[in-house]
């Protein structure tokens, strides 16, 4: 299986979740046995020897891929969630999306400054949500902060919001 094969089963929902946003719906691809495996094997090979010791998957579609590439390569799996949803204490951070506002937060226990990160979510459009985790996680002066995604829709810039030195990833690009 390929890339452009694996690429080919994206769906497009049209004016989704709001008019005039194409949405990429990875859903088609995680259905397919063949693909989820291949995204598994991919995803994983790129952080396998990089020390990771904690990957962070933002709610939702973080939490897919994110525990299968931590389980692959030996790590914790770090969930990010919207408001309400972890029971500890968390700190917070607001964000700008490309159709509104939202919220995201993580255990102030999540991390420390001994891990190297993984931050993982299935899309980089504009960057706004994984800017605000990046925000979070570098809270606890980590050793290192990698991002990394599925897919990346590379005409809206998101990459341009992180430091030079954040090695930012994507599997398949539009």
């Amino acid at each position: 299986m390929s890339l452009e094969n694996i690429k080919s089963k994206v769906r497009d929902v049209y004016d989704f979740p709001q008019k005039g946003i194409v949405f990429k719906d990875l859903t088609t691809v995680f259905k397919d046995k063949e693909c989820l495996h291949e995204l598994s094997q991919d995803l994983s090979a790129m952080y396998v020897d990089k020390g990771i010791t904690k990957v962070v998957g933002i709610e939702s579609r973080g939490f897919i891929m994110g525990p299968i590439i931590a389980n692959n390569i030996g790590a914790g799996f770090v969930p990010m969630r919207k408001p309400g949803k972890l029971p500890a204490e968390t700190w917070v951070e607001s964000y700008e999306k490309e159709y509104g506002v939202d919220t995201i937060e993580i255990h102030k226990d999540a991390l420390d400054e001994n891990d190297v990160v993984l931050l993982h979510d299935d899309l980089l459009a504009t960057g706004g949500t994984m800017l605000a985790a990046y925000k979070l996680v570098k809270r606890f002066n980590p050793k290192k902060v990698y991002v990394n995604f599925v897919v990346e829709l590379e005409f809206l810039k998101g990459r341009n919001l992180f430091p030079e030195e954040v090695e930012v990833e994507a599997l398949i690009k539009y």
